[in-house]
């Protein structure tokens, strides 16, 4: 971890003083028509039909506010300017924000411009947030870099965290490059078949871990920090451990040590909670919390792979 001082500044705004930033914004709008910004590349005109994330070319933000509930070094002592982007291109069926995620007609007719975004995400930063923080941003990944682009000109200067389920395509993540300084993905699962059953996507291993090597190129394993530790700039791979450990940890620490580096930063999490469709008998795999046993398991794992020294380890929450 490497400290900056006050003279930093976001990558977006380098490409934006350069005049690039523009360019940028129009070859994103060209991978929503036909639309290619995920991997289930459904190939719909975003601007005339809904995909399978059933959202438009409009935005559809759920919420946003300073959070102080993600990881201390991206909360800090302002919190994080989050924006909750509704609808997702996952359908996690334990997912814990499925009231936004997976209810796109509760957000069909409640949109906005990317204007009306630039200026939240300025009101955000005017509050004090260390940084602006995309909630499952890559089903509207096109409209957040235009309003991004807007709020930049009228002086935007805190750092973008992308915080995605990991399901991206590295297309679109390959324009990100110098847009985005902080990537916080996850990475759900190493086993095919457990991301068909838990998230009824197909080869999520595969595009998950291409997308992330994709992050790791542009940001690498280490970290950029101010002088209170917050992040300024790196990649913080988030593990949720799952009942019966179909999250897979051994497989995907051991391939983030192997193909990216062991100084990769992961957040390895315990807070799995039976939700949505998994509070159901109709999952009993994730009908429970995780036990000690299966924590103890996904630590062990960490321990032999990871060697960064920005790694985070949630306290155990399970049963």
């Amino acid at each position: 971890m490497t400290s900056s001082d006050e003279r930093w500044q976001p990558g977006y705004r380098r490409l934006l003083a350069e005049g690039l930033f523009a360019k940028r914004v129009e070859a994103l709008w060209a991978l929503a028509s036909p639309c290619q910004l995920c991997p289930r590349r459904c190939g719909v005109d975003r601007f005339t039909q809904l995909g399978t994330c059933a959202t438009s070319s409009k935005l559809h933000v759920a919420s946003w506010h300073p959070h102080f509930g993600e990881e201390p070094p991206i909360s800090g002592i302002r919190g994080s300017g989050t924006i909750f982007l509704a609808n997702c291109n996952l359908r996690c069926v334990f997912c814990q924000n499925w009231d936004i995620s997976q209810r796109p007609k509760a957000f069909l007719h409640q949109t906005m411009e990317p204007e009306e975004l630039a200026e939240v995400m300025l009101e955000l930063q005017d509050a004090g947030c260390h940084n602006i923080n995309w909630v499952s941003p890559t089903h509207q990944l096109s409209q957040l870099v235009e309003a991004l682009f807007l709020a930049a000109q009228r002086g935007l200067s805190i750092p973008i965290v992308y915080n995605t389920n990991g399901y991206d395509s590295v297309e679109a993540l390959r324009l990100l490059d110098g847009i985005v300084d902080i990537y916080m993905p996850d990475l759900k699962y190493a086993d095919e078949k457990a991301g068909e059953l838990c998230s009824r996507v197909p080869n999520y291993p595969q595009a998950a871990r291409a997308a992330i090597a994709e992050m790791y190129r542009q940001v690498g394993d280490s970290w950029l920090t101010d002088e209170r530790g917050v992040l300024r700039r790196g990649l913080l791979v988030r593990i949720l451990v799952l009942p019966h450990n179909l999250e897979g940890a051994e497989g995907s620490l051991a391939w983030i040590a192997q193909e990216l580096s062991p100084h990769v930063a992961v957040s390895l999490l315990s807070q799995y909670r039976p939700c949505h469709w998994a509070a159901r008998s109709r999952y009993p795999q994730l009908a429970r919390r995780i036990t000690a046993d299966e924590y103890r398991n996904a630590l062990a794992a960490l321990d032999r792979t990871n060697r960064s020294e920005n790694t985070y380890v949630q306290p155990f929450f399970g049963s």
